[in-house]
């Protein structure tokens, strides 16, 4: 079903061709109108005609029908008011449209989306929840338009820092280590085994030993890695089911995914005359990056002693993802600081051929999670806060508060209720905030039912969703008449959804989905305070009830998009 907007949009370009052949009619929704065309004021510069003379011959070529009523207005804009025809076998097609009116993707495309890449052996902290929420709500838009999405958990398994583990893991003894490491206890033994590094010159010295017989691959030490691999893969998934966050075991594909990969990589990039000697170290120097300086900016492929930078890996998964996974897009959930690196690796690997014009990869950036003092979020002693220790506070206070309203539920139902609104609460949050800017991690104003939170949002579908109930069997009205303003409004609203949809695949932001439902969330309380549903009656109460199925419909679709629950009860 192809979107209001949409529909609007290919009319209107029929119009504007006749006038200016590619012209843009810059179609937005309007305070003035339905819907208003802005385009007119370009053309009309660039003709040099004056733009109501412009708007007044667009309209003359316009074949709109019943879809909508058009004005010229001001100095040239045209504002479009959908017809009451249009609205209502809309709104009737989408009752029978599992979708609500979201299209699928013209052409499936392959997504590759990199995002949460925690490290082996240390807590998931909270330096890590947007990547993973704003990823995987990018990996269930992309699928809910059709395309197929394979996710990347690009998690820190390699290294230096692995020999002195392993050995600290042989200190301990296997059974003990594994014991330590499957109740989630991993910064305990991550310290530890940095204690003992730092104590004993001997536990040094076999630390240092084990990074090259890891790095040769020897049968025994490749075991005690994975041993560590395994057990911190098993708890990075027991947390993201704390979040209700689709990444499993199956995607992780960690930094030594890539090991084999490397030594071809610097080859390759010394065959295409690429690699440049600085101060021992070979390096690619993309056109446009310098310092401050002025002098070009080195990316650091192979370093001095020979052992491989960031650059390198990231370069070969870019190549296993364009060759391998042979992905059409290519989307990096990685926070702001690595900004320039993800440029200047996707600047070098384009220099190489090996990041196609037809391959558009992004870097999608995001900022900080601070705390209530606007700084960075830590614990009171001043430590990285632990993201599990956040999702279950988050939990607590939920029950908490269903206890205090005095929620009719029993103690399974009430946890799994606490659970649903924790994890909207910080997603919503998360979420709802441009991708690139901080916000305060405040649960008092998270968790509230009220403002723009994730709670509000459900609280407004479990409302609907009470209203149905109590309504029981209701006959699908033949037409919908939308005689008051607020139920006109609502049905915009309705319409509306496939284009934040759009709107937030199209520029990898969310908050753009969750402005579209908290908007419509107000809209539903104006239609509450305008229009009664259960006291009304005959066909005004079909209609009604018709608009609350739809409108249930779509803020679960959304909130489901988004990662979040739409319970049916709060």
């Amino acid at each position: 079903m192809t979107s209001t907007y949409d529909e609007l949009l290919s009319r209107l370009r029929v119009g504007f061709d006749a006038v200016a052949p590619g012209a843009d009619p810059v179609l937005r929704p309007s305070e003035h109108a339905d819907y208003q065309a802005n385009g007119v004021m370009a053309v009309a510069k660039a003709l040099g005609r004056p733009p109501r003379e412009v708007a007044t011959e667009v309209v003359a070529h316009l074949d709109l029908g019943d879809l909508a009523a058009v004005e010229v207005a001001g100095p040239g804009f045209l504002n479009l008011r959908l017809s009451a025809d249009y609205l209502s076998r809309r709104l009737l097609a989408l009752l029978e449209d599992p979708t609500l009116g979201i299209e699928r993707a013209r052409e499936s495309r392959r997504v590759v989306i990199d995002y949460s890449a925690p490290n082996v052996a240390k807590e998931m902290h909270v330096g890590h929840l947007r990547s993973t929420v704003i990823g995987d709500a990018l990996v269930r838009l992309h699928r809910l338009v059709g395309h197929t999405v394979i996710a990347r958990n690009h998690v820190g398994d390699w290294g230096t820092p692995f020999g002195m583990l392993i050995e600290h893991l042989l200190e301990l003894g296997e059974d003990r280590a594994i014991a330590e490491l499957s109740i989630g206890d991993l910064n305990a033994f991550y310290q530890g085994a940095r204690a003992s590094f730092d104590a004993a010159e001997e536990f040094r010295e076999r630390s240092r030993a084990r990074v090259v017989m890891l790095q040769r691959g020897d049968p025994e030490t490749r075991r005690l890695w994975r041993i560590l691999v395994d057990q911190s893969v098993a708890y990075f998934s027991e947390v993201y089911a704390k979040l209700d966050v689709l990444l499993s075991p199956d995607d992780v594909w960690g930094e030594s995914a890539y090991n084999d990969y490397l030594e071809g990589v610097v080859a390759d990039l010394d065959a295409l005359g690429l690699l440049v000697e600085s101060d021992g170290a070979r390096c690619v120097f993309p056109e446009g990056f310098v310092g401050r300086d002025g002098e070009p900016q080195p990316l650091i492929v192979q370093k001095n002693d020979g052992g491989f930078g960031y650059a390198a890996t990231d370069l070969a998964a870019v190549r296993d993802r364009v060759f391998g996974l042979e992905a059409d897009e290519i989307l990096y959930v990685v926070g702001t600081p690595q900004a320039q690196h993800f440029a200047m690796v996707f600047a070098a690997a384009r220099e190489a051929g090996w990041l196609p014009e037809r391959v558009h990869c992004e870097h999608v950036a995001f900022g900080h999670v601070l705390g209530p003092d606007r700084k960075m979020f830590k614990t009171r002693s001043g430590e990285t806060v632990k993201l599990v220790a956040l999702v279950d506070e988050a939990v607590e206070r939920a029950e908490a508060g269903l206890v205090e309203r005095g929620a009719d539920l029993t103690p399974d139902e009430r946890g799994e209720l606490a659970g649903q609104i924790a994890r909207a609460a910080i997603k919503y949050a998360d979420l709802s905030t441009e991708r690139q800017r901080d916000y305060v991690f405040d649960l008092d104003r998270m968790l509230a039912f009220e403002g723009d939170t994730g709670p509000y949002l459900q609280y407004a579908h479990a409302r609907l969703r009470s209203i149905l109930r109590r309504a029981g069997d209701a006959a699908v009205p033949d037409r919908l008449a939308l005689a008051e303003p607020a139920e006109r409004d609502l049905a915009l609203g309705l319409l509306a959804l496939p284009e934040a949809v759009a709107s937030a695949l199209e520029g990898s932001a969310p908050h753009r989905l969750c402005t579209h439902l908290f908007d419509f969330a107000q809209r539903l309380t104006a239609f509450y305070e305008a229009c009664p549903v259960l006291s009304a009656e005959g066909e005004v109460r079909d209609e009604r009830l018709a608009l609350c199925r739809l409108a249930a419909r779509t803020l679960a679709l959304g909130l489901g998009a988004l990662g979040i629950d739409a319970p049916e009860r709060m």
